[in-house]
């Protein structure tokens, strides 16, 4: 495991803004997230990522996992895999299928097959997304709206393994195995 290069703030290291914040995951999750704690260096940073993350989609919240697994294996954050490990096994994966899920697949459900293979596909390729994977996504039932979704929750889970990456936040989840 990576020594982390950044404390995780405290309550009383954050603005009252993030305070309040601090205050409500406490009640909602239980504890701060080290990753949304990080968040909190920057004054702003940590209720415009809780808003990204928290817009309405037409992807259900076990698709979300889906490409959150699929992107947080293919940026390489150790942080993320943990916490959607975790989260997918809350949404109903085995362990089995979330190893699977992260190598880009889910060949025991065609259309989480092809959702997985879009998110992996458009991250490798920095988002010029094979026609192929494309049509084929189209081709198991997902919408325009769907793809459109499936892009911005792709940007939304990038921004934090990058932060995670970058500042080598300490993993407050049970870690993932590596695959």
């Amino acid at each position: 495991m990576t020594t982390n290069t950044f404390s995780i703030p405290k309550r009383e290291d954050v603005n009252e803004i993030n305070q309040i914040i601090f205050d409500s995951l406490e009640q909602q999750v239980g504890f701060v997230p080290n990753l949304y704690a990080s968040y909190a260096y920057s004054e702003h940073a940590l209720q415009n990522y809780l808003d990204f993350a928290g817009t309405p989609s037409s992807l259900k919240a076990k698709e979300k996992e889906v490409v959150n697994l699929v992107v947080s294996q293919v940026n390489n954050s150790d942080y993320c895999l943990a916490a959607h490990t975790t989260i997918g096994k809350m949404s109903g994966f085995n362990d089995a299928q979330i190893l699977e899920l992260r190598q880009g697949k889910a060949t025991f459900n065609l259309k989480l097959d092809a959702l997985a293979k879009l998110a992996k596909n458009a991250v490798e390729n920095r988002g010029v997304t094979d026609e192929a994977v494309v049509a084929h996504f189209f081709r198991l039932g997902w919408t325009k709206e769907n793809l459109i979704d499936t892009m911005a929750l792709i940007g939304e889970k990038t921004i934090s393994n990058y932060i995670n990456n970058t500042i080598k936040t300490s993993i407050d989840f049970p870690e993932a195995p590596t695959l």
